[in-house]
């Protein structure tokens, strides 16, 4: 079975969870540690977790110790979750607590 891998590039540490391949490559954009970036956090795990089985690779990025990678996906506010794969590419801006919008930003039915 592969490993899916959720992965904060906080440099905290680095989580694998064995679960199905996977199929959704998403990256959630946050400012540190702040009650807003922290809910976002939570409801994009729980989300996952309920609606995707398993099957996504999810990396966290702190913008404020990563402006590199905010810059090169034109990150202009926070949190945003992107989804890269699959195509197309969706952004949503948000705490991400309505789970209708992120299955439309996701093409999940």
């Amino acid at each position: 079975m592969a490993e899916n891998k959720i992965i904060y590039a906080t440099g905290r540490f680095e989580q694998i969870v064995k679960r199905k391949p996977e199929r959704f490559r998403l990256q959630l954009f946050i400012t540190g540690t702040t009650p807003r970036s922290c809910h976002a956090v939570a409801n994009l795990k729980y989300f996952c977790e309920q609606n995707l089985e398993g099957s996504y690779h999810l990396e966290v990025i702190d913008i404020y110790q990563h402006p590199e990678l905010a810059r090169k996906e034109q990150i202009i506010a926070a949190p945003t979750l992107v989804k890269n794969h699959p195509l197309p590419r969706q952004v949503m801006v948000g705490d991400l607590s309505d789970q209708e919008r992120i299955k439309r930003c996701l093409g999940i039915s």
